[in-house]
């Protein structure tokens, strides 16, 4: 009887011990302040800053993660802006079909690109975020640029 008694108090136990009451389970509250600085990111460059809007995936969140960061890109094709990181960040490649400028994508794993133009396109890109800004293309003019990517 002492044998029956100790395994149902050992089992009763190991059963609320280990048990959670989802009543109690709360989930984290984030401010609207909070979400917003973790979405955002400011890009500086020639005197302006924009505000880009990150895509939720893990390619951006990587980006973001190695913030501040200050490169110089250079022009592809007169409709974007490129730099590569010395390493490789998570990557989901998809045809995208279409460019918007204003697009922030990653190039294969570890190329950066701002695209300032529309145009289509048959290649493979990881969405990363958006640029919301009219002026971008001539903000950013001809050439080379020095960008600054801070949140």
């Amino acid at each position: 009887m002492k044998k029956f008694f100790a395994t149902i108090c050992a089992a009763t136990f190991l059963l609320t011990a280990c048990g959670q009451n989802p009543a109690t389970v709360t989930e984290p509250k984030i401010s609207v302040t909070e979400a917003k600085t973790l979405d955002t990111i400011k890009i500086s460059v020639n005197g302006k800053t924009f505000t880009a809007t990150l895509d939720d995936n893990p390619t951006a969140r990587a980006f973001a993660e190695r913030l501040p960061l200050e490169a110089d890109m250079n022009d592809l094709h007169g409709n974007e802006k490129y730099f590569y990181f010395d390493d490789d960040l998570p990557s989901k490649p998809e045809r995208v079909g279409q460019i918007h400028a204003g697009d922030l994508m990653l190039f294969g794993s570890n190329c950066v690109v701002i695209f300032y133009a529309d145009f289509a396109t048959t290649y493979t890109y990881t969405r990363v975020g958006k640029i919301d800004a009219a002026e971008l293309a001539e903000t950013l003019g001809t050439g080379n640029v020095y960008i600054k990517f801070t949140r």
